[in-house]
């Protein structure tokens, strides 16, 4: 990969961390095998050398549907001919507006933005704002909400953040209702919310979401649900969709524009009202965004709509994801790794844990692994499927594993994964010291 080891080269000279996402980082795939990308179409990329990858986790999630997919393209084509931002709405806003809502109809406003924590955020002020509260309860299991203070503060990457803003977000844990009363008793008509991902790598106990509704709305605070990952990929109208329980704000992103930079803050009307002009009480900055609605990334929005309406894009996802996690528990059993290789999560959401002879999650492990992986031609952080994937990728993926497991397998006799590293091992996201 000599033009990708250089162009990496050229991207930390300029580019803080080599990337413009962390999780994109040079630091997060093997020591030189950290390929550049020159282009994409469907489910397989091209790297700067040529080198042609099948691509799982694209976009961070987002390119759900697949690169370049042609009819998202023809309507982002259409509106870039028609200008793409203006002194006034367009009207593209108020057809984007209704096509949103018409697909999650549990949310009667919605606004759009650029990126997830730009919405996450916004619902978070908005919470403040009708509850009169200071604090935020943050699901302390799930990994990722916004690169605002209010979250990143407590990360390891905390440095920057002041420790007051620190002290004004509490942490509940996902599944247990108990818990979580007992943290809002603790910090009674202090909490604003309780945000969290309504689902991630199994289905939420029985009864758990409703009865963080019913917490939530005899404690007086707002419930959010962060659909960012669970929008389209559970279900069209996202995990409350799935699960029949409402929350008073909604959060989505990533697969709402399949690679184009679009997200939404959705929810009742009484609260999104207090961001526009339409209420007498104090005004809430809310969601000001310059490109927030540049045209074609709303059409962009639109066509993903209705290409998984229509198309049984989730249906589809949940297909492949269980071909993929089937061939690839069954090569890792053959090879007598399948308790240190294991696929997680739901079908259309996938993700693996590696690790090592005690069990335990290895980093030097997952570097083994991925370079392995690398050298096959497929590039998965993630096995977070798209709907371009084909049965034959899927073939290819589960071969190129069964080749990575024989190397594992020689590891674990060994106890000692150092000589097929080549390299450092690669870093997690979120850590303290680069």
């Amino acid at each position: 990969m000599p033009r990708s080891r250089m162009a990496n080269e050229r991207l930390h000279a300029m580019i803080p961390g080599g990337a413009h996402t962390y999780a994109k980082g040079d630091d997060q795939y093997p020591e030189n095998l950290a390929p550049v990308i020159s282009h994409g179409r469907g489910a397989h990329v091209w790297d700067v050398d040529g080198n042609r990858y099948i691509e799982y986790g694209s976009g961070l999630r987002s390119v759900s549907l697949g690169h370049a997919h042609p009819r998202v393209l023809e309507a982002v084509r259409r509106e870039l001919d028609r200008g793409s931002n203006f002194v006034r709405p367009s009207i593209v806003e108020v057809e984007a507006a209704e096509r949103f809502l018409a697909t999650v109809p549990t949310a009667e406003m919605v606004k759009f933005a650029k990126n997830g924590s730009d919405a996450t955020t916004a619902a978070v002020r908005l919470a403040r704002a009708a509850t009169g509260r200071p604090r935020v309860a943050i699901c302390a299991d799930h990994p990722f909400f916004s690169v605002d203070d209010w979250f990143i503060g407590t990360t390891p990457m905390s440095a920057g953040v002041p420790a007051a803003t620190n002290e004004l977000t509490v942490a509940f844990p996902y599944g247990d209702l108990a818990a979580t009363e007992e943290l809002l008793t603790r910090h009674q008509d202090e909490v604003a919310c309780l945000i969290l991902e309504p689902a991630t790598h199994t289905d939420p106990p029985p009864g758990y979401l409703a009865g963080l509704r019913e917490l939530a709305d005899r404690h007086g605070c707002v419930l959010i649900f962060d659909e960012m990952i669970t929008g389209f990929r559970w279900s069209e109208a996202g995990a409350q969709g799935l699960y029949g329980v409402v929350p008073d704000l909604s959060t989505f992103g990533k697969a709402l524009g399949n690679g184009f930079a679009v997200s939404a803050l959705a929810g009742r009307r009484e609260l999104m009202e207090r961001g526009g002009l339409r209420h007498s009480g104090d005004r809430v900055f809310l969601l000001s965004t310059t490109h927030g609605a540049e045209t074609h990334s709303l059409a962009a929005a639109m066509a993903v709509q209705t290409t998984y309406v229509e198309e049984g894009v989730t249906a589809r996802l949940h297909a492949l994801g269980e071909r993929l996690a089937a061939g690839v528990r069954d090569a890792a059993a053959a090879m007598g790794v399948g308790d240190h290789i294991v696929v997680r999560g739901r079908a259309s959401n996938l993700v693996f844990a590696i690790l090592d002879e005690n069990g335990q999650p290895s980093q030097q492990y997952r570097t083994l692994f991925l370079r392995r992986l690398l050298a096959g031609g497929v590039l998965a952080p993630s096995f977070v499927v798209s709907s371009a994937l084909d049965d034959a990728d899927i073939d290819r993926t589960v071969d190129v594993v069964a080749q990575a497991c024989a190397v594992y397998r020689k590891a674990l006799d060994a106890a000692d994964p150092t000589p097929w590293l080549v390299g450092r091992p690669v870093k997690p996201v979120f850590r303290s010291l680069a």
